[in-house]
């Protein structure tokens, strides 16, 4: 008797478990799909009278908002400048958990992988550092190739001085005119009104033609390029930046090793005036292909509201080492495609930064973005030194840890740690007030 009561009752704990499981979806073999499930069943209500598509953003948290967020998505509205307010409580709590890593000084075969640069002829002088650190630092090791791209023909005195300071193989590429200049759908009057409006109101590069085509083609046609072809891995290389520690492992290995995607040394927060409407422009991305938010994605990282507005965060694009098969993924490229015919990089300002960093955060998984802490990286104004003296003296860092950025009030670095349960350095809490 007692073994059927115990039978009687595992029967119902199984049921019970069983209609649980398909009240909160769990029969989906795949996020990414719906081919398979039975809309006829769901009949619970907050599933009821949804489309296939908005049942995927239920289920994955995302608030998309409605269709009237899509109309006139380019705004000229004079917005002032959002301020992010972040929450000081959590800098109290250090989390346990540390990414592994292997630093492997000589692997045993290399990633096809190169550095990428887009200059042009009267930044060679600045880039000549750039090149001579990274060298020095890294390649004098490892050897990897560099391709130089630039709108324009590259000058004798640029080739002749940049070969010489490579290891690797070094490849010179001109960008395709139709990739540097005005799509046929924009108007540009309409676009010399945006230019001179956020000269007006100060902002950094807010007059420049050619900052809007360099973003557009950072965001939307690098990866295109021939001279890429051969290759899944990239770092970007930008003019007038330095490297502070010996590199003694192989980065592009790391990544193909580790099944990582993107890594980044410095992330903050961009100029709302900026990209007023970007946000707005992705949500209706997302709206028509729900599918290809990931079902594990950053979504926390750049929004505070699960999705309703974007809170500015983003990885600092002028270094990266990423994956180039991501950008050419069909979520990626439809991706660009769509924000592009809404003409935010010239009707707005909108930066490859942003763009990278929101691609990635919605439609890779979170575990493969990755940190580059341990570099020492410095561009314009910003610096990432890594503040554990005794790495920095393995290492032979050169760098003023008072200098680091990355733990202060204005970087999102401690997010992308708290959000992935990372351990933070010892004494990051000095750096806050920066």
């Amino acid at each position: 008797m007692r073994l059927l009561i115990n039978n009687y009752r595992f029967k119902i704990i199984a049921l019970i478990l069983f209609g649980l499981l398909l009240l909160i979806g769990f029969n989906l073999t795949s996020l990414h799909s719906l081919d398979n499930y039975d809309l006829v069943n769901l009949s619970i209500n907050r599933f009821k009278n949804l489309t296939d598509n908005e049942i995927i953003l239920k289920l994955l948290d995302f608030d998309i908002g409605s269709e009237k967020d899509d109309e006139n998505v380019i705004q000229n509205d004079n917005e002032d400048d959002k301020r992010i307010l972040l929450n000081k409580t959590q800098y109290e709590e250090i989390f346990k958990q540390v990414e592994t890593k292997q630093y492997n000084m000589v692997a045993k075969s290399k990633a096809k992988a190169t550095f990428v640069t887009l200059a042009r002829n009267s930044e060679l002088w600045g880039l000549v550092n750039s090149i001579r650190s990274v060298e020095d630092r890294f390649n004098r090791k490892f050897h990897y190739d560099w391709v130089f791209l630039n709108d324009d023909d590259f000058s004798e005195e640029f080739i002749e001085t940049t070969k010489s300071l490579c290891s690797g193989k070094v490849k010179y590429g001109k960008i395709p005119k139709e990739q540097w200049s005005y799509p046929d759908f924009i108007d540009i009057k309409k676009a010399d009104k945006a230019r001179s409006r956020l000269k007006e109101l100060g902002v950094i590069y807010g007059d420049s033609e050619s900052y809007r085509h360099m973003c557009r083609f950072e965001s939307g046609f690098f990866w295109r390029h021939p001279l890429l072809d051969e290759y899944d891995w990239y770092w970007r290389v930008e003019p007038d930046i330095k490297f502070y520690c010996d590199i003694d492992y192989d980065v592009f290995k790391f990544m193909e090793d580790n099944n990582k995607v993107y890594g980044f040394t410095i992330s903050l927060m961009e100029y709302q005036r900026t990209i007023p409407s970007l946000w707005r422009a992705t949500k209706g991305f997302i709206r028509q292909h729900p599918q290809y938010l990931h079902k594990n994605n950053f979504l926390k990282f750049i929004s505070d509201n699960k999705g309703k507005t974007y809170n500015l965060c983003h990885f600092w694009s002028n270094f990266e080492i990423a994956s180039l098969n991501f950008f050419r993924s069909d979520k990626y490229r439809e991706y660009f495609e769509y924000l592009d015919k809404t003409g935010g990089f010239f009707y707005e300002r909108w930066g490859d930064a942003p763009i990278h960093s929101i691609a990635v955060s919605l439609f890779e998984d979170r575990e493969k973005i990755h940190h580059f802490g341990d570099l020492g990286y410095t561009h314009d104004v910003f610096t990432s030194c890594p503040i554990d003296k005794e790495f920095r003296k393995k290492q032979r860092c050169s760098c003023n840890p008072q200098d680091d950025f990355d733990w202060t009030v204005g970087s999102c670095t401690w997010r992308y740690f708290e959000l992935n349960r990372l351990k933070k350095p010892e004494g990051w809490q000095n750096y806050k007030d920066w």
